[in-house]
């Protein structure tokens, strides 16, 4: 969640590619990437996409070589290249197109291979807004920006089916308007319109494509029976006094500065107000939204909106920000103990809505947005509740709105990185918590959405505090929070006084779910030929296990959800009927359907339990089994398998009548081999970039840095720790 950075420039190019020389090649010999690098088959710094280039001797075996680069940007350079050939693109052009020359000269020898690529500009952050709710006739502007600075590239939009379609999508565009100088990044917008009558609530998608096809981005449009009309742009203007929660924050000095000038900068949200024992009232978000990870100072000012949605321009250096608060305690992330991500900042007076609404959290109004409203507390008496496998939660955040998901695992133990920079170049600490709650659904939280309250969707009352997450292969929001009841607990302790928050009467959210595409992702997976051979094998000793009478109607060759990429039976049986059926039939996985003997004999019955509907809720025998095993195995499996970085329980998507350890794996190494258990407890993984807090978002419009005082130098060019109070400290 960041902004601005570069001047402009020109290039040439013409450049051949030599990748062979009989000796050693390289490859790959000729590609076409963007600045982003969409579609690049390595993993870069914090789990971006980089280009890998490898050298191989023509006899056998790697070349050992040193690689080098020309050519590229005038102004942005060729990019960077490790020792290892990991190639990373420059971050911004100033004209359409550029060559870049990667050259491998085998060492200790004058002999040189070169592979030439060309680079595009991409996408220089998400659509605005990424998500959007309309109902029939609704619409909404959209904007993309890519990353170049002069030139004349533009952004192709059109409607779609899916994310990375071309036709299908429904409503209309009007055309495209695009703004190119040599002083802001490409700018382009269009206006969608909704259709005149919607005849049942589901999603199309406005898609966004640049120079390079490779690069696209998509906008996903909830249209919707019940008109509502919900737009995150609502969440990122400045407001007016009072405040309302659930928009964007954060500190004043979260930039990042070089040579006196302000390069980018980052903030979150504004998630609920507490009050204390003698009732004064705070801001309550993360330690990285309004502390900057340690690095604030009490009495530091806190805005609205936060600086990445007004130009990087600080509180008193231009106008576009109001002051709301002043930091006050924050849980050091420094200390081992500490296992939640939570700040506070006193509250100036009159600037925050003293009843705690949080934006679009009440109910529909005539015209189809939703009004603003407290979180309940009166069934916890501001305490907040625990959170349930499978309750459908809602959150009210900077970035997307509000939106809704379920919890997806509990009692999770998760590694996350921070960094004390917003450019995320100077890594922090990664951290380890424990027994966290994880939400998962489509477009549920992105980077700016950190420090947001997540709620109950049924009543209102908090749950969490989001601080991490991340988007899985499926491409669905694996998102992670604070448990409610320890953020108040552990800053009443720091603190020395309790918390509690801030609320009226219980009251159902406007749940707005953009769906969860898990299910359909794993069975749009081709499974490899071994894959295929194994399942075919099982399926002969599987069919020895039908028998109706016992429930068991039928079985077929099948995916495992739980596993993505991993062949499974199914076995179909008897709705209502209890069938105890092992994880693994001859090494493979096993997937049960609840049924109805039509059902499969006119192959009518759904492929995976979680195609059928709702999840049933599982046994407390059941779930306290898992728990004790997660308790037991996480600290071990995370040692021991440097891929592991998360550990919960939640329910299996193969058998929902049985839990699961739900385990997060760095996509970038995922293990050949994957238990389908542990110690009798199915296994459910969840593939994915590492978790760090924020994602730099080049969310500007100039590229010319701005200037700061003395005091933002002393602020940002130190190494985060010099000179700085840190922990838990107070203002007044």
């Amino acid at each position: 969640m960041l902004l601005v950075m570069l001047v402009a420039g020109c290039s040439g190019g013409g450049m051949t590619a030599h990748p062979s020389n009989g000796v050693f090649s390289i490859s790959p010999g000729v590609a076409v990437i963007d600045t982003n690098c969409t579609g690049c088959n390595a993993g870069g710094r914090n789990g971006a996409q980089a280009e890998q280039f490898r050298a191989t001797r023509a006899s056998s075996g790697a070349a050992q070589v040193q690689w080098s680069l020309s050519g590229g940007d005038a102004t942005s350079g060729p990019g960077t290249i490790t020792d290892s050939g990991l190639y990373t693109p420059p971050s911004y052009l100033t004209v359409d197109s550029v060559q870049v020359a990667v050259t491998a000269t085998l060492k200790g020898s004058e002999l040189t291979a070169t592979s030439v690529l060309t680079i595009t500009p991409g996408f220089l952050q998400p659509l605005a807004p990424e998500n959007v709710a309309l109902g029939a006739n609704g619409s909404m502007t959209v904007t993309g920006y890519l990353a170049e600075a002069g030139g004349a590239s533009s952004i192709r939009f059109m409607l779609a089916s899916s994310p990375t379609g071309r036709s299908g999508g429904m409503g209309t565009l009007s055309g495209a308007n695009c703004r190119h100088e040599a002083a802001s990044y490409t700018r382009c917008t269009v206006t969608y319109t909704a259709p005149a009558l919607i005849a049942s609530t589901g999603s199309t998608w406005l898609v966004a494509r640049a120079s390079n096809d490779l690069s696209l981005t998509a906008t996903q449009i909830l249209l919707n029976t019940a008109h509502i009309a919900s737009t995150p742009a609502a969440h990122q203007i400045e407001q007016n006094t009072p405040v309302l929660l659930g928009s964007s924050g954060g500190s004043n000095r979260d930039y990042d500065v070089a040579g006196g000038r302000i390069l980018d900068c980052c903030s979150g949200t504004l998630g609920a107000l507490v009050r204390d024992s003698v009732g004064h009232q705070y801001l309550l978000s993360n330690n990285h939204v309004l502390a900057r990870s340690d690095q604030g100072a009490a009495g530091d000012a806190i805005i609205q909106p936060g600086l990445i949605d007004n130009s990087c321009t600080p509180n008193g250096a231009g106008a576009g920000t109001m002051l709301v608060g002043a930091l006050a305690h924050w849980l050091p992330l420094r200390l081992g103990s500490t296992n939640v991500d939570a700040a506070l900042a006193r509250i100036n007076v009159h600037a925050v809505d003293g009843a705690g609404a949080v934006l679009e959290l009440g109910a529909p109004r005539a015209n189809g947005t939703l009004a603003a409203a407290p979180p309940g507390v009166s069934s916890s008496g501001g305490k907040g509740e625990p959170a349930m496998l499978q309750m459908r939660v809602a959150k009210s955040g900077r970035t997307t709105g509000l939106t809704c998901g379920a919890v997806s695992a509990v009692a999770l133990d998760i590694e996350v990185a921070y960094y004390s920079d917003c450019a995320e170049t100077k890594p922090y600490l990664t951290k380890s918590f424990r027994n966290q709650i994880a939400v998962s659904g489509n477009q549920f939280s992105d980077a700016g959405d950190s420090g947001s309250l997540l709620v109950d969707a049924a009543n209102a009352e908090p749950v969490g505090l989001l601080f991490a997450g991340g988007t899985d292969v499926a491409g669905v929001v694996e998102a992670v929070a604070n448990p409610a009841g320890e953020v108040l607990s552990a800053l009443g302790a720091a603190a020395d006084g309790g918390f509690r928050f801030t609320g009226a009467n219980d009251h159902a959210v406007s749940c707005l779910s953009y769906g969860n595409n898990t299910a359909a992702s794993a069975l749009a997976h081709v499974l490899k030929a071994t894959e295929t051979g194994r399942v075919q094998r099982a399926l002969a000793v599987a069919r020895g296990w039908v028998n109706p009478a016992a429930g068991i109607l039928g079985v077929a060759a099948g995916k495992s959800v739980d596993q993505p990429g991993a062949a499974a039976i199914i076995f179909f049986v008897a709705e209502n009927h209890r069938v105890a059926l092992p994880a693994l039939v001859d090494g493979v996985r096993t997937v049960v359907v609840a049924t109805t003997t039509r059902a499969v004999a006119q192959g009518a019955a759904p492929e995976s339990p979680l195609l059928a509907g709702t999840l049933p809720a599982l046994p407390g025998a059941v779930f306290a089994q898992a728990l004790a095993v997660k308790q037991q195995m996480a600290a071990e499996l995370l040692r021991r398998q440097p891929a592991f970085f998360g550990v919960g329980v939640g329910q299996s998507y193969d058998n929902p009548a049985e839990a699961a350890l739900v385990i997060y794996v760095d996509k970038h190494q995922i293990p050949e081999q994957l238990p389908a258990s542990y110690r009798g407890v199915r296994a459910r993984y969840i593939f994915m970039d590492r978790l760090h807090v924020t994602r730099s978002y080049l969310e500007g419009v100039s590229v010319v840095p701005r200037c700061v005082g003395k005091q933002g130098r002393e602020a940002r060019d130190s190494d985060g720790l010099g000179n700085r109070e840190q922990g838990t400290e107070s203002s007044e």
